[in-house]
């Protein structure tokens, strides 16, 4: 996803009218030993164009940074420091790609293209999310860079992707934490599973695990004979997700005992359900 301007001059030149590859030849090229000196910023940008059509990012990583390095302070520079970073990503070479965008951010702060340069910082995070087991360290940076697009480029057009990564990544937290509660719960750690589940119901509520993490939280507490905040926890499912499969397990669990669902006690459940009453809440 590139800005109208990029996408317009990102014009992929396979025939032999590309500047470098007529003179040097195309084999030459490939094998990298051409002298960049000897040609225009523009000559040197469409080269790296060239590499990109014929799926070579990294070649083309090198030869826009050619262009930094050759022109440092033209406009053809620019335009090669973020398509340097497009296609580093394109080359999975994520922390290359995140220090050539960020250049790109604070030496440019005010230009066009710095919405999708800051966008870039955020995918290369992102794009390292991949399993839910793994640490979630890169989860965190990406929620912050993503955050960072929406915040200063609330106009852009990546303002809404970002929110929807902004999203799929905090569902990805969510994921972790019930994935080692369900561990703990199947183990009867049963307080360990319940810390688990809270964290889901008190900074995850908007994901889509809440539902499931209150019907464990019944689980967890009737297994420990706490009958009021399981109670009390079915009460948030049947107020919020009587349409769902997590409520009607619930709901055979605690009338299987003979149990009620309604917020009874004085616990952490009970604040969560008189928040939602006020409307504070989901």
């Amino acid at each position: 996803m590139m800005t109208a301007r990029l996408r317009c001059g990102l014009v992929f030149v396979l025939l032999a009218g590309v500047a470098l590859t007529g003179c040097s030849g195309a084999d030459s090229v490939d094998r990298g030993d051409v002298n960049y000196e000897k040609y225009t910023a523009k000559q040197i940008y469409e080269r790296g164009e060239y590499d990109l059509a014929r799926n070579a990012p990294d070649r083309a990583a090198n030869v826009f940074a050619e262009v930094e390095r050759l022109y440092p302070y033209s406009d053809w520079a620019k335009r090669a420091l973020i398509m340097q970073s497009f296609a580093y990503h394109e080359a999975k070479d994520y922390e290359s790609s995140r220090a050539a965008a960020q250049r790109f951010v604070d030496f440019y702060p005010t230009d066009e293209d710095a919405a999708y340069a800051q966008y870039l910082v955020a995918l290369s995070y992102y794009d390292q999310i991949d399993e839910v087991g793994r640490d979630q360290r890169l989860t965190f940076e990406a929620l912050q860079a993503l955050r960072e697009v929406i915040e200063r480029y609330p106009d852009s057009e990546y303002a809404n992707a970002a929110k929807l990564k902004f999203d799929l990544a905090f569902d990805h937290l969510a994921s972790k934490e019930m994935e080692v509660g369900r561990y703990y719960l199947k183990r009867d750690h049963f307080t360990a599973a319940i810390n688990r589940f809270r964290v889901v119901v008190e900074d995850f509520q908007t994901t889509t695990h809440t539902a499931e993490a209150l019907h464990r939280l019944v689980e967890a507490y009737l297994s420990l004979g706490l009958t009021n905040e399981a109670r009390t926890a079915g009460a948030i499912l049947g107020y919020n997700f009587r349409g769902t499969e997590w409520y009607e397990d619930s709901y055979k669990l605690l009338t299987g005992r003979g149990l009620t669902l309604e917020a009874v006690g004085d616990n952490w459940l009970r604040q969560v359900y008189r928040q939602m009453l006020k409307g504070r809440w989901l």
